[in-house]
Formats: structure tokens, sequence, C-alpha cells
């Protein structure tokens, strides 16, 4: 069995008896239906993290979420989005976006900077350690400059933080599928389990979730 065969398998074993009852995940338990539909990616489906990279949640959440990424089908497509009001998180923010704007944010810089921050003790609070951190990653840090600094890049953060708002993401990490639902670990997962495990049924019921928006059962 691959990988997330077996993730899922034991996300699946794991779901409270009430969702197993119910033939599986439950609406408003394990996952809330958005006031409002949030737009999408014309022809996919899509998924959207919302995180923030001093989250230790996020970062126990992020290689599951990663492998997940991997094995989606064509007709799904994954986005990040960071959020987070502090102005570090504003810092880390305009970084996520300079470094995909550059082309530069590959799941090796992006697992690099959870690790610097979390396992390395960087702190990256203010411009010059947020340059130092991408510079430890390998990116070119003058073009890093020009592009951190941009107003593209600052209107990129706003229209996150909308989003956000529209979400109602005010947990991290949390998935929104197909504009429609949003789930998270925390959500998701059964009382007294591991971050892992509680990770693990999050991306079970997001694959529910994206099964129901490709048979349609959206409204």
């Amino acid at each position: 069995m691959k990988r997330r065969e077996l993730a899922l398998a034991l996300a699946s074993a794991s779901l409270i008896p009430a969702a197993r009852a119910q033939g599986g995940p439950v609406e408003g338990k394990h996952y809330a239906r958005l006031g409002q539909a949030l737009p999408g990616s014309p022809g996919k489906i899509e998924v959207i993290e919302f995180f923030f990279y001093r989250c230790p949640h996020c970062n126990a959440f992020d290689p599951l979420l990663e492998a997940w990424v991997h094995q989606l089908p064509a007709d799904v497509s994954f986005r990040r989005v960071p959020v987070g009001q502090q102005l570090v998180l504003k810092l880390h923010q305009r970084m996520f976006y300079a470094l995909e704007a550059m082309g530069a944010l590959t799941p090796a810089v992006h697992s690099g900077i959870f690790n610097a921050i979390h396992r390395g003790g960087v702190e990256a609070d203010d411009e010059a350690g947020v340059v130092a951190l991408v510079s430890r990653l390998g990116v070119d840090t003058a073009k890093f400059k020009q592009t951190f600094n941009s107003f593209g890049i600052q209107a990129k953060v706003q229209q996150g933080v909308k989003l956000a708002q529209l979400a109602g993401a005010d947990e991290v990490p949390a998935l929104v599928i197909a504009g429609r639902w949003r789930t998270s670990p925390g959500q998701a997962g059964s009382p007294g389990l591991s971050e892992a495990q509680q990770g693990q049924q999050a991306l079970a019921v997001a694959d529910f979730l994206v099964k129901m928006a490709r048979a349609g059962k959206v409204s």
C-alpha cells in the first residue's frame, strides 16, 4: 500500500463512530459550509490551504499535506494562502508572495522556511531577517529584495487577507475545498489523537469533499 493510501486508510478508520454510522464525514462536525462561495479556478476543483509559517500546527501538517498534494488528480488544483495580522506575519506573507512571483517557492524552499523557524531557531522578524533566511535557502537576494518591496506583492497580501476573511479561516491550518467547504485538523480530527493523525483525518475529509464537488453536490 502506498504512503498516501495507508495514511488515508488510517484516517478513515479513525473517524469517530457518528461519522462512520452516517457513511462519511458530517457537515457541521468534520467540515463547515461557507456562507458565501469563493471564486475558483475554471474547470478545476480548487483546494486552498490557509497557514502561516510560525504556526507549529501548520509545520506539523505540512509534510502530510505536501505528500497529499503530489497525488492529486488532474481535475484538482491546489494553492496556499499565508495569513496573519501581526507585523511579522505580514512580513512572511510578503516573503511567500515574493518567492512565488520569482518562481522560487519550490517545495524545498517552502519546507526550508518551516524548518528554519521551527527547528533552526530563526526569527526572521524583520526585513533583514527575512532576506537572510531566503539567502540561506539559495534564493537570489537582489531579485528577492526588489520583488519583496514591489506594489504587486502588497496587493497580493491584501487579496489573501480578504480571501481568508471570506473563508472564515480564523484558525490555521485550514483547507477550503471547491470554494464551498472548510475543514481543518482541529475540526476533522478526533479528540486525543496526535497532530499527525488529526492531519490525516483532515485530508480524508478533503478527499471526501473533492468527490462531492466532482459529483456536483455543491448546493
